[in-house]
């Protein structure tokens, strides 16, 4: 069967025998704008590396056996090996980025990148380059091409932490790249599709941001797949001493020294605070009492406590929404003449878990026994 294929060594071949051939010239400026891309892509993976780096962690591992870390835990287990969109939900302190973390290390993405952007951190005018890149001359200042964040995690995971201070054009931009599975860098039409899970985490409430304008009601719902609630500290209390030990073992070490055991005073004090800046609170005030140490006790100086009771006391500038909290959990508490826990306990009247309402007991400053004037016999 006769070929259809040119043999460009023949001597009747078109291109000249120097060896000129427009076919090699074409695969080689093919390659070079492949390797030009994968270096650009090195570039910006090695810059993210590096600010992983720099970056201490709130904390190593998850540290707790107390019930709600155990709920949490086996909900992180169940939503990991999934492709799905997550909301992280948490006050400050609370681990969201760990959280973030071992969804991604237990997903079927475990093996690519894990790229963070902290949205309060980064001015609002580079945000959508910092999360779609931009073109050479795309603004004043993009002085070459630069790929954003989404490309970088092509294949993996991309953590948006802090979303909900995202502005309206940005969440625009982050809604069409949820829905189209594309985006197009600053500067350029041209669309590039993308294969990035994304997880999003926030401390304030989408669904008030969502009623007063300042966060689009459609892009909370395309985040809000999966919801994920942190416990407070306040709500975990009995994970307290698992977390000093721990804090107190990494913290001795560091600074080259030996505790050989924790005060139980402390520990009761430790036990008792309201942890208003959550695991990272108590992370900063067991490294700082490791520092000042001359002992191989661990004691906290009892003054520090008074200080932060002062500071978070639960009398101060309540909200209308506590007011009306108070009043409930007051109400339920009169009814039950003071008993929290239990079948006819304030708690199961009220819907919620003894450990969070008597947590809500202690930081809206409320008296146990509501509005009664004695405890019960």
């Amino acid at each position: 069967m006769a070929s259809n294929s040119v043999s460009y060594n023949s001597p009747n071949s078109q291109w000249p025998e120097d060896g000129y051939n427009p076919f090699d010239w074409y695969v080689t400026a093919t390659d070079i704008d492949e390797r030009k891309k994968n270096e650009e892509r090195l570039e910006s993976e090695n810059l993210v590396l590096r600010e992983v780096i720099d970056r201490s962690s709130m904390f190593e591992e998850i540290v707790g056996s107390s019930k709600p870390i155990r709920q949490l835990l086996r909900q992180v287990e169940k939503v990991a090996p999934s492709d799905s969109t997550v909301l992280i939900l948490g006050e400050t302190g609370t681990g969201k980025e760990l959280i973030a973390h071992a969804l991604h290390r237990r997903s079927k993405r475990a093996g690519r990148a894990f790229i963070k952007v902290n949205c309060a951190a980064i001015p609002q005018s580079l945000i959508a380059s910092e999360l779609f890149g931009h073109e050479k001359g795309a603004f004043t200042g993009a002085m070459q091409r630069r790929l954003g964040r989404f490309e970088t995690a092509d294949g993996g995971t991309l953590f948006l932490d802090e979303v909900g201070e995202l502005p309206m054009e940005t969440q625009i931009a982050l809604l069409r790249v949820l829905q189209e599975k594309e985006i197009e860098r600053v500067g350029s039409n041209h669309p590039i599709p993308i294969n990035v899970r994304v997880i999003a985490a926030t401390n304030r409430d989408l669904r008030a941001a969502v009623a007063a304008g300042t966060f689009r009601q459609d892009l909370f719902y395309r985040l809000n797949v999966v919801p994920i609630a942190i416990p407070s500290l306040r709500e975990r209390a009995d994970d307290i001493p698992l977390l000093v030990e721990y804090f107190v073992g990494r913290y001795g070490k560091q600074a080259g020294k030996h505790i050989r055991q924790i005060s139980r005073q402390t520990m009761e004090q430790l036990k008792d605070y309201e942890w208003p800046g959550n695991i990272r609170e108590l992370q900063n005030v067991v490294e700082r009492a490791i520092i000042l140490s001359e002992r191989d006790v661990f004691v906290v100086d009892e003054s520090w406590f008074r200080v932060k009771a002062a500071e978070s006391s639960p009398h101060k500038r309540l909200s209308a929404l506590q007011d009306q909290e108070v009043e409930m959990i007051e109400a339920a508490l009169a009814e039950t003449h003071g008993r929290i826990s239990g079948n006819s306990g304030a708690a199961v009247k009220l819907g919620i878990p003894r450990q969070t309402l008597e947590s809500k007991i202690r930081r809206l400053g409320i008296h146990k026994y509501g509005r009664i004037d004695s405890p019960p016999k």
